[in-house]
Order: C-alpha cells, then structure tokens, then sequence
C-alpha cells in the first residue's frame, strides 16, 4: 500500500489522535507546565522545585520544572501571560492582581486559587551595630525592600506606611531579594532589609551563623491593625519564635500573610485537580524538601482562607475529601 500523499497524511493524523487520547486516559495528557517560584534564597524556590519534581513523577503525562523569578508580583503576571504556569504567591499580591490594583493597573488577571500553602512570615532584619532596634530606627537608614517583583515590597511599603514612616523620604531604600540583600548587610552597603517569608529562610540563616555577626529581628506586629484597616483582612499579628534563627534572645513579633498556590482561570478542571491532588498525596515528600510543607493542611482548605476564588478542579478535589468551598 502507497502510503505517501494524502493517505499518509490522514494516518498520521489518526495517530497522533490515537496517542492523545491514549495519554488522555491514564492523567491529564502530555503537558509541559511551569511552576513560578522566587529567588534562590527564599523557600519559594525549593518548595516550587519539589513541586515540579513531585507532579512530573505522580502525574502521568505532566512534564513541571520549577523558574526562579523575582517572586510573587512577577509570578502573577506570568500566570497572566497565557503560557502554562502555576505559581506562589502571596495572598495580598493575589488580590491586587485579581482586583487589576497597585502593581497590577494595567490590567486585571484571571487568578484562582489551587490550595492554601502556608503562612509567610515578615522579617524586618539588621544587625547588631546598626543602631538598629525599632521600626523608627530606619529613619535615615540604607534599607531594602524587597526585589521589584516581589510580594516582599508590596507588604514592605505598607508596614513602612503604617509605622509612619515615608518609604521614599526616610530611608535610602534598595531594592534586593533576600540573598542579596544578606550579602549587601555583610558588606556594610545596607543597614536593615525587609523579606517576608517561611521559616527558616536560607539566606537569613546564613546572615545569622556568619562569624561575629549577631542578627536583630526588629518587632512590628503592632502595625497589623493599620493595615488590616486601610486594605482588608489579611494579615496576622504572628512570631517568629526565638529558636528559629541563632541570635535571636527573644520571640519576634512581626506580620504574617498566607502564601497560595494559583493558576489562571483557563486552566482545564482536570489538570488542576491532578496537581492539588498530587501535592497532598506526596506531601511527605515536599516535607523532606523544606519543613513549611507540614503546614499544607486539608484543614487550612476552607471558605474565607484565600481572598482569591477557587478553581473548580480545586473545589472537587477537596470536596472528595469532605470540605466544601463555597
């Protein structure tokens, strides 16, 4: 049989039908998605890359791979792009890019929400000989802010607001992720930083072991009200307990906001329940990757966790589970 032209053609066609729905039937069909993630100092990153490796190993036919990017805000207008990304975020940064507010004027993003990961904790960090001990102290002070894709200086500039200081006046503010910024403070180039992450962070750890160098965790959970008031419900007076990095001779009391795993709306109901499904079966393995993974809980999954609606395929998984989402 002649199988050039146009036979060969229709037979190639059929093929190909033939291994899509093949593919089709044992997960969600061959895919290739990517998880925007942060930068290599913050727990985004590895958090995102045990992700990848666990939705490439348990859901046939994915192939995931973890991208550094400058965090939240940047995640958010990649999962607006209209490429196949998830990614973590902040919640606040979440709702700007829902509402199309702050950073994210030009246009609003179809967001949803896949589950709750776990709290963000903001670090306000200096060391000792800064003269450094209060929010006040950073007044006239070298400090960064957080990267300028980040959720870091979203909620910096808003804790800088409600202790009454003015971001642009006060200080000489940099813009740095939190790797950079570790290394800007053993420098002597910056005296403080902002970065608001999980526990611990890599980079803070690192700064607080470096020889002759005591870390200052400086408290501003007192700010929380005010913001809460001026933008909505969504952080919390929290701690970061004294055992968490060395150094520390007390509890710091600082804000706290949840981090979500998002998609865009497009995306198929079926190839976000396969991706929430597999976190949560293979949680274990995302514990062993970083220890904030203990706080991916079915219990965390309920009405009023997220400020972003929830997607579909999310919504059925955890309703075979028992928790209904409104």
């Amino acid at each position: 049989m002649d199988f050039r032209g146009p036979r060969m053609k229709n037979f190639r066609s059929l093929l190909a039908l033939f291994v899509a729905g093949l593919a089709s039937s044992f997960g969600v069909g061959a895919q290739n998605i990517s998880i925007a993630t942060g930068g290599t100092g913050g727990v985004y990153y590895p958090m995102g890359g045990g992700m990848a490796a666990v939705l490439s190993k348990h859901v046939p036919g994915m192939q995931a791979t973890a991208e550094v990017t400058g965090g939240s805000v940047d995640n958010l207008k990649l999962i607006g792009s209209g490429k196949p990304y998830i990614g973590l975020s902040m919640a606040d940064a979440a709702l700007d890019a829902h509402r199309g507010e702050d950073k994210f004027k030009s246009g609003k993003i179809g967001v949803k929400t896949l589950m709750v990961l776990y709290p963000n904790r903001m670090h306000v960090v200096s060391v000792e000989g800064r003269g450094i001990t209060k929010m006040s102290d950073l007044k006239g002070k070298r400090v960064s802010t957080g990267s300028p894709g980040s959720a870091t200086e979203v909620m910096a500039f808003r804790i800088i607001e409600a202790a009454g200081l003015d971001k642009d006046k006060d200080m000489k503010r940099e813009r740095l992720g939190v790797a950079e910024s570790v290394n800007a403070v053993k420098d002597g180039k910056i005296d403080a930083f902002f970065w608001v992450g999980g526990l611990p962070t890599a980079a803070v750890t690192d700064l607080a072991n470096t020889p002759n160098t005591k870390l200052v965790m400086v408290d501003h959970a007192e700010v929380v009200a005010a913001m809460n008031k001026k933008y909505g419900n969504l952080y919390v007076e929290d701690a970061i307990p004294m055992a968490t990095y060395k150094g520390m001779s007390a509890d710091n009391k600082q804000a706290t906001v949840m981090n979500i795993l998002v998609a865009h709306e497009s995306m198929d109901d079926k190839t976000a329940h396969a991706i929430v499904k597999a976190i949560f079966d293979k949680r274990d393995d995302l514990i062993a990757v970083h220890k904030e993974a203990a706080n991916f809980k079915l219990e965390n999954q309920k009405t009023g966790a997220t400020p972003i609606p929830w997607h579909p395929g999310a919504v059925r998984y955890f309703a075979e589970k028992g928790i209904k989402l409104n």
